[in-house]
């Protein structure tokens, strides 16, 4: 059996096909039989350079076109014509209709969006798609951050609670040992005067009431003037604490940003970003930057490009 088929030729990466009529059995490269025009799919518009009159004859010979070649066929209207010839209509009636149909194709291709503007409709449609996807997973970090904040605060008040319970507990204790101090320098104090009332005269009791009394003083002044300095000591060592948290958070949102910027790759970035970052840098530093998990067609389409110099 005859065939009408497409034979590959060019080169890697950039066929060009020719139409040829060849037996069916032998290979796809083999020998052929004539050779009828070439077809260009690489380009835009597809462009076909077609010998109309040998195709007709093969046609007519029983030469059967494969699927690709009879879609090439039927675009260049010689499908079309052959419908017409068996039906036995002249060569003017042919070229009226042949006429008609051609306009009727130009207006409908006008209609459709041209390569250019579909390619530019996918553009689109995948930055919406990506602008979405970035919304959602900021909307996600703002309530998991919100989550975290409200766990932080409760933990916060817990500790202050629990803080407040232990200084509570701790001035306790100090008041009960200084009142346990107080009773037993009291009790001293009262059997030192007792003794001292028993092997001196009668007048000097005035005297050593008088002293007991200025000795209390002095141990309540003493006590007025500790607690102030330990209030200071508390005051500073809290400040020196909020500054070294202070200056270590800088530092570990300063690391942080270095990771985020050294680790980026075409998905944290949108469409355009990366099909300009790909093109305006070097090939060996584009290493692992197109991820596996890249599914934009135009980012795909712009790191092939790149590969292929």
């Amino acid at each position: 059996m005859i065939k009408i088929r497409l034979q590959r030729r060019g080169r890697k990466k950039r066929p060009i096909h020719h139409i040829v009529v060849a037996d069916s059995r032998s290979p796809r490269d083999g020998r052929i039989i004539e050779d009828l025009g070439r077809f260009d799919n690489v380009t835009p518009k597809n462009q076909v350079n077609l010998n109309e009159e040998r195709a007709i004859h093969w046609l007519k010979q029983g030469a059967q076109p494969s699927d690709t070649v009879r879609s090439i066929l039927k675009d260049q209207g010689i499908m079309y014509k052959m419908h017409l010839m068996r039906w036995g209509k002249s060569e003017e009636e042919i070229e009226e209709a042949l006429a008609e149909w051609r306009e009727r194709r130009e207006e409908k291709a006008d209609k459709e969006p041209s390569k250019q503007e579909r390619q530019q409709a996918i553009l689109e449609a995948e930055e919406r798609e990506y602008q979405k996807q970035l919304k959602k997973k900021a909307e996600e970090a703002a309530k998991e951050k919100a989550k975290q904040e409200a766990l932080a605060s409760d933990d916060d008040e817990e500790e202050a609670k629990a803080e407040a319970k232990d200084e509570e507990a701790a001035d306790d204790t100090e008041e009960a040992t200084e009142t346990a101090e107080e009773a037993v320098e009291a009790e001293a104090a009262t059997q030192e005067e007792a003794n001292e009332e028993e092997q001196e005269a009668a007048a000097e009791p005035e005297v050593e009431e008088e002293t007991t009394e200025e000795e209390a003083q002095e141990d309540e002044g003493a006590e007025t003037e500790e607690e102030p300095e330990k209030e200071a000591a508390e005051e500073t060592s809290d400040e020196e604490e909020v500054k070294a948290e202070v200056e270590e958070e800088p530092a570990e949102e300063d690391e942080a940003s270095e990771e985020k910027a050294e680790g980026q790759t075409s998905t944290d970035m949108l469409a355009k970003e990366a099909i300009d970052h790909i093109e305006n840098t070097p090939l060996d530093e584009l290493e692992g930057f197109v991820t596996d998990d890249e599914d934009r067609v135009t980012v795909q389409r712009a790191w092939e490009e790149k590969q292929e110099g």
